[in-house]
């Protein structure tokens, strides 16, 4: 069992802590700590791959934050003391690191991360060739670092620098290029305005070594210099601010479309040429158009807050499946990859966030993929006369949505958490105007017909945090007002959770 001191570190899938010291947040991924999870990641690995450490080829890269080159040369000693051939890729995204098992047959790979969290967290990722690992992994990485079982050294590992960000571009303008099959076959972007948010995070690259070269004209992108500071917006595109900053150059550019990526850029979002976000349910509408093409039938496995609209049209207008899951894109991904192994034609996992993995490409949750498959479908719709729009116009979206997110005050939140998904349920099964959803498989889902509110609501427990959640989604005005006046004496009988946010959004708080 892991205790206190390292369990701290584990975040799902990732490892995450302090790297920089910040107001009251104090250094917990010291120099030790780094090598110790170094150490414990060359143990797993060997074990997982069966070969020695002095067998190993490892790749190690980083985003842009401050921390990131500092902890690579760290990680990249150890690696080389335990006798490994480490390629050092520097400044790279999350999904190339991920290529780098594939293209250059690295046993591992580890990127240098903490995604859209602040410039003083940093955190280690990692990669076999099977994709990212479990959080059983992480858990026993840990525990190598907690025991101090490192690998023997030796004097025979190396460290090679290599650009693999730049073969990783390649083989995006590869694919643009075949998929598009211009007149113009080298230049097929010639003609778009195409801008790019990256944040100044890694995805800069973005615009100058993919879409510059295929002729798109670029003027008008921000924030493509890494930046490790993040001086002008999270690099998010769940984040308002971010979204409204590619908004913003879009218009400003008269843009055919703008992308916009997380630090690490495993997450991508779009706007149309009219300014306005794809995102959230537009974006997984939109990928499951593309997906679903050559994959009639197929099934789309999104996370659990996917709209009742997006459902419609995924299985009435694209003529897909669709199954809402647990949040949290490793869920969703393994639970597509299940269904795959089970004979489901499935193409897509995608998570409202942004995060979508396609079967085509590993299913990698790559941003830089998914928004090179809009600009793909985007030039596509051009040679027919139609825009991205048009793919869109069937998609019915509420009218008004709302998220209050409840934190529990009790040390045990998940044991709560689940009592009050409990106890929500006995609840809704005792009110007749609740319908509570028959295939959900996170928390509880609950709908109403027209005359109690035209919408749903789903609560759930955070995966990692001590919050509840709770997304509410209505197709008529005043609609989520009705359906929190439901729920609002429900939460009051559970002084443990702070439920004010439901108090405030009625104005009574």
């Amino acid at each position: 069992m892991l205790n206190r001191e390292w369990k701290q570190f584990k975040s799902g899938t990732d490892i995450r802590g302090v790297a920089v010291e910040y107001k009251e947040n104090k250094v917990n991924l010291t120099d030790d700590a780094v090598r110790a999870m170094a150490g414990g990641f060359v143990l797993w690995l060997s074990n997982k791959v069966g070969k020695k450490p002095i067998e190993l080829k490892i790749s190690v890269g980083r985003d842009s934050r401050i921390s990131g080159e500092h902890i690579l040369g760290l990680c990249a000693d150890v690696m080389k003391e335990s006798g490994a051939e480490v390629i050092d890729c520097g400044l790279s995204s999350t999904p190339a690191m991920f290529m780098t098992t594939v293209d250059l047959a690295c046993d591992g790979a580890l990127q240098i991360t903490a995604s859209h969290h602040p410039f003083y967290r940093n955190g280690l990722k990692f990669f076999t060739r099977d994709g990212g690992l479990e959080a059983e992994d992480i858990e026993a990485i840990l525990q190598f670092a907690q025991n101090g079982k490192t690998p023997e050294k030796v004097l025979c590992g190396t460290i090679t620098k290599y650009n693999y960000m730049k073969d990783y571009s390649a083989g995006l303008r590869e694919i643009i290029k075949k998929a598009v099959n211009a007149e113009n076959y080298d230049k097929p972007l010639a003609g778009f305005k195409i801008v790019v948010d990256a944040g100044n995070g890694a995805g800069g690259f973005y615009a100058s070594d993919v879409l510059e070269p295929l002729g798109a004209d670029t003027e008008g992108s921000v924030y493509l210099e890494p930046d490790g500071m993040f001086p002008n917006h999270i690099p998010n595109p769940e984040n308002e601010e971010a979204m409204a900053s590619i908004c913003s150059a879009v218009k400003k550019a008269n843009a055919d479309l703008g992308v916009i990526f997380d630090t690490d850029v495993d997450r991508g979002g779009a706007v149309d040429s009219s300014g306005n976000e794809i995102n959230r349910n537009r974006l997984v509408a939109i990928a499951a158009a593309i997906a679903l093409e050559g994959n009639e039938g197929g099934l789309i496995v999104t996370d659990s807050i996917t709209s009742s609209g997006l459902k419609d049209f995924i299985e009435n207008e694209l003529g897909g499946k669709h199954l809402r899951f647990k949040r949290g894109y490793k869920n969703v991904i393994n639970e597509a990859i299940r269904q795959n192994e089970i004979g489901v034609n499935c193409p897509l996992a995608i998570e409202t966030s942004g995060h979508a993995a396609m079967r085509e490409n590993y299913f990698l949750d790559d941003g830089a993929y998914l928004c090179t498959k809009i600009i793909i479908k985007l030039a596509q719709l051009r040679k027919e006369g139609k825009t991205l729009e048009s793919l869109l116009e069937n998609l019915a979206e509420p009218i008004e949505s709302k998220e209050i997110r409840m934190n529990i005050l009790t040390e045990d939140f998940r044991a709560y958490g689940e009592k009050v998904i409990e106890s929500l349920t006995k609840y809704a099964e005792a009110q007749p105007e609740f319908i509570i959803a028959p295939d959900n498989h996170e928390g509880i889902r609950v709908s109403f017909d027209k005359n109690n509110g035209n919408g749903w609501f789903l609560l759930r427990l955070s995966v990692h945090d001590p919050i509840m959640p709770m997304n509410i989604e209505s197709n008529s005005v005043g609609g989520v007002e009705t359906i929190l006046k439901k729920l609002e004496g429900f939460f009051k009988e559970f002084t443990e959770l702070d439920s004010s946010g439901i108090s405030k959004a009625l104005k009574r708080g």
